[in-house]
């Protein structure tokens, strides 16, 4: 990397930590391109050039943010014995996350927001795209491993995204052990349908 793309992947770097304070602070809605420029001395134009707006800013947080869901899930998926127990520490990980994240109030305003783009739905398309192939790939491995039935692991990865799509806006109020628990039980009545007769 060369001494131009070493500088502007350091302001790419320092708008998008300075954004991400912003957001957490104010939230989506009320955090805007000239409280980022004020905040990182960036010019919009610079801004624009990283991010093209600030939807794509807000969805670049979101795609490292379910980066880091995905690097800490590799670093504990060894010590689950089996894709039962992959499926419930999963359910843990994802309520453990959303709850704690800095961002996921800002998330929340970004995704029910009507002004989205058709740039910016693409993007959540392709993130919901990667959501749903570490479904397919866990629901396979229990397949294959004999644990569950063989199913349409298609439709099952929908279904398990589904429910802990809605779970996790359905249950925003509630406390974290009631949530665990409704979490827990949602994996349960799935593995009710699928896992092999023993």
């Amino acid at each position: 990397m060369n001494k131009k793309q070493l500088q502007s992947e350091q302001t790419k770097k320092r708008v998008a930590d300075a954004a991400r304070a912003l957001f957490v602070q104010k939230g989506y809605k009320a955090t805007s391109i000239e409280d980022i420029v004020q905040a990182t001395g960036s010019s919009k134009g610079n801004i624009y050039y990283h991010f093209k707006s600030k939807e794509g800013l807000f969805l670049y947080l979101m795609e490292e943010w379910d980066q880091e869901w995905e690097n800490k899930w590799r670093e504990k998926t060894s010590q689950y014995p089996d894709t039962v127990d992959k499926l419930y520490a999963m359910a843990e990980h994802l309520i453990s996350d959303d709850l704690n994240h800095p961002l996921t109030k800002a998330a929340d305003e970004f995704f029910h927001s009507e002004e989205n783009n058709s740039e910016v739905q693409d993007r959540i398309t392709e993130m919901v795209a990667r959501h749903l192939e570490f479904n397919r790939n866990l629901l396979q491995e229990g397949m294959d491993s004999g644990q569950f039935r063989q199913n349409n692991v298609e439709n099952l990865a929908i279904i398990l995204e589904s429910l802990f799509f809605g779970l996790g806006h359905m249950s925003r109020r509630l406390s974290p052990n009631k949530i665990l628990t409704l979490y827990k039980d949602a994996v349960t009545m799935i593995l009710h349908g699928i896992l092999s007769e023993r």
